[in-house]
């Protein structure tokens, strides 16, 4: 490789490398792609960079750190956008629309949730994209203009989706009914988790692993966002899900017992739900609720849902489940009786033996099954 009297290295093909690629001994490839995907060169150690910014080497680091980005010294690493973003953060601090501790929050929450976005982008669509389309040809020569291609499409399309995803957040705040709500809220929290998990990631190849693993977060995102309800978040063999509604959320465990079943590629699936006050934070759940319904979920019957006494007594409350069968029978006697039409219910509650559970007292749980289903 040349270099001209800007520093700037002419490579392989033509192409002309970064200026600073030879100084940092990095591949030439990845420092232009890496200009192409930020818009900018480097052009800043941290501590210019925070300068530039107006704001301290202490506080742009702290944002640094939150965005999830290692440390890199003084390196000139930084571009005008690392600039933008820290000017960005700090000014809606000094404008007092958010707290210091709070804007690194955003920071923190923003650069989780991107950070695995990211990384899914790359392990599974890109990969698979930047296959050598003709023989000789390296993934690298294919790589920049593919990433050029497709960067603006998929910006576009990620703004989309977190614009329709603040509204929807936005309107479930809106709704609460105090301010206390917005954050101490009551909702139903559930926990789906396959069964013998452990035993399969003995059994099976990596690469088959991962395409169950796959398929089960997705069958279980698609199903409880077109049933009404919130994926909080997937830990591979279990998934995290809330909803407002008590009946929203049965149908949304009862649909995975029931879509699992139906596929004999997938283990069987045990869920457990419960319902009350609930701590929201950064996108998760937490609180005493949160922990119960985990807990019903490991002690689960195979293919079975099992819920708290507070999500029973929610259900039977709203019309969608009988107290018993005998109040069930009586209440469409009674409506016989009156010419009446007789009440419908969409499930069943069975009331299990009480347990103890560690940490959380003795137990009552119920078994939770559509109407006419099970034992009753």
């Amino acid at each position: 490789m040349t270099v001209d009297d800007t520093g700037s290295g002419t490579g392989a093909h033509g192409r002309v490398d970064p200026p600073y690629a030879a100084d940092t001994g990095e591949d030439p490839l990845a420092l232009r792609i890496e200009q192409l995907i930020l818009g900018a060169e480097r052009r800043y150690t941290p501590f210019q960079a925070a300068r530039s910014a107006g704001v301290s080497v202490e506080l742009a680091t702290r944002f640094w750190r939150a965005m999830g980005f290692a440390d890199i010294g003084q390196a000139k690493a930084l571009t005008e956008a690392d600039v933008l973003a820290l000017r960005r953060l700090s000014g809606l601090v000094e404008a007092g629309l958010l707290s210091e501790a709070m804007a690194v929050q955003v920071a923190r929450s923003t650069g989780q949730t991107t950070a695995r976005l990211a990384e899914w982008q790359i392990d599974s669509f890109l990969e698979g994209l930047t296959e050598p389309p003709e023989p000789g040809m390296t993934r690298t020569e294919v790589t920049y203009p593919l990433v050029e291609l497709l960067l603006p499409e998929l910006e576009e399309f990620l703004v989309y989706v977190w614009r329709r995803q603040l509204a929807a957040a936005t309107g479930r705040v809106i709704q609460a009914a105090d301010d206390e709500e917005m954050v101490n809220r009551r909702l139903c929290v559930g926990f789906a988790d396959l069964v013998g998990f452990t035993r399969l990631t003995r059994r099976m190849e990596e690469e088959e692993l991962g395409e169950l693993v796959e398929a089960f977060e997705t069958t279980a995102a698609d199903l409880v966002a077109a049933r009404g309800g919130r994926l909080v978040k997937t830990l591979g063999d279990e998934v995290l899900y809330s909803a407002d509604d008590a009946a929203v959320a049965s149908e949304i465990a009862l649909r995975l017992i029931e879509t699992m079943a139906h596929d004999e590629t997938m283990p069987e699936l045990r869920v457990g739900i419960a319902f009350g006050t609930v701590t929201t934070r950064m996108g998760d759940v937490f609180g005493t609720t949160v922990n119960l319904a985990s807990r019903l979920t490991s002690i689960a019957p195979r293919d079975a849902v099992l819920v708290d006494t507070a999500f029973a007594e929610e259900l039977i409350r709203s019309g969608e489940a009988p107290a018993s069968e005998a109040e069930a029978a009586e209440a469409v006697a009674t409506a016989e009786k009156e010419g009446e039409e007789p009440p419908t219910y969409r499930f069943a509650l069975q009331p299990m033996w009480q347990r103890p559970v560690r940490g959380l007292g003795v137990v009552e749980p119920w078994l939770l099954t559509r109407r006419g289903d099970g034992p009753a």
